[in-house]
């Protein structure tokens, strides 16, 4: 076995996360726990509305017990610690772990502050706002702040739905569950929260500045990529292709632009050549290469 060690360039070989990596990642694991923590208790349920997934569950069993809420989040969640630390992996797990455990005392230490409103959607709203932004960052840094998708993603291999199926339909049956305990106005601004706060996860792993990809086939691809270089300052891919119908040899443009570019890119294609073949979509994330903006006169 040392044999094909060596033989491995060192490059190749895992590195851990350096100090300052760690402590970056630690720090916004721990803002967004706390996040998360401040609209369940200062949004959320001193309101009656209620979160999707184990703190969902925890906030009914919470008001049915009159056990503290931070409580029954941790404990709700130990299995999945595990199950995470099998199925993805030990940082996962080790930074699930920290989170369940700063959102747990987060909610206990916030349970006794004022709530900063009683109005009902004003609640569902900044509620799901803050609640998105926090899961989101967590998420973006690594871990997870409840196990419903980790269990869905086990369930996911034995039964024929999706992981955001079975999501979806763990969330409905808490968000009945919730019609029964807390009235059925209360379950619709829950679905409300939960549907704002999924669009602020969206929000939050994106990023305001969104990337997108450009495929463009025109027999104009010279002049288009031209354009594009001096007039948005974006750099192109010149990429070989070849038409399965006719097949024709043909030149597709590639490049990566911000959603604020993408009009005027479509303004270039269409001035340049109206025939030409335009597709866009979106991307989560760019690295490396030459994405950066190049000046433009």
């Amino acid at each position: 076995m040392t044999e094909s060690n060596e033989t491995v360039p060192a490059q190749t070989i895992h590195k851990g996360l350096t100090k300052a990596k760690i402590a970056k990642i630690i720090f916004f694991i721990c803002v967004g726990s706390v996040l998360m923590g401040v609209s369940i208790e200062e949004f959320l349920v001193p309101n009656k509305i209620l979160d999707g997934g184990i703190t969902g569950i925890s906030i009914i069993l919470s008001h049915l017990t009159g056990v503290n809420l931070g409580l029954f989040i941790f404990i709700l969640n130990i299995p999945f610690f595990y199950i995470g630390y099998k199925q993805i992996g030990k940082t996962f797990a080790l930074s699930t772990l920290l989170g369940i455990t700063v959102l747990s005392v987060s909610t206990t230490l916030l349970h006794d502050v004022p709530v900063f409103t009683k109005d009902p959607l004003l609640a569902t709203v900044f509620g799901g706002v803050t609640l998105g932004a926090g899961v989101g960052i967590v998420i973006r840094y690594g871990g997870s702040l409840d196990g419903t998708e980790i269990l869905a993603i086990i369930a996911n291999k034995r039964l024929p739905f999706s992981v955001g199926e079975i999501v979806m339909f763990f969330n409905v049956f808490i968000f009945i569950s919730a019609g029964f305990v807390f009235g059925w106005n209360r379950a619709m601004y829950s679905v409300l929260a939960y549907f704002i706060a999924y669009k602020t996860i969206d929000l939050v792993m994106q990023g305001l500045d969104e990337s997108k990809s450009a495929w463009i086939i025109s027999e104009n691809h010279q002049l288009i990529g031209e354009a594009i270089l001096a007039r948005l300052g974006r750099g192109v891919t010149y990429l070989n292709g070849e038409g399965a119908y006719t097949g024709d040899n043909k030149k597709v443009i590639f490049c990566v632009i911000t959603r604020l570019e993408e009009a005027k890119l479509k303004s270039i294609v269409e001035e340049l050549d109206s025939n030409a073949f335009l597709a866009v979509a979106n991307i989560t994330e760019v690295r490396g290469g030459r994405f950066k903006k190049k000046s433009i006169h």
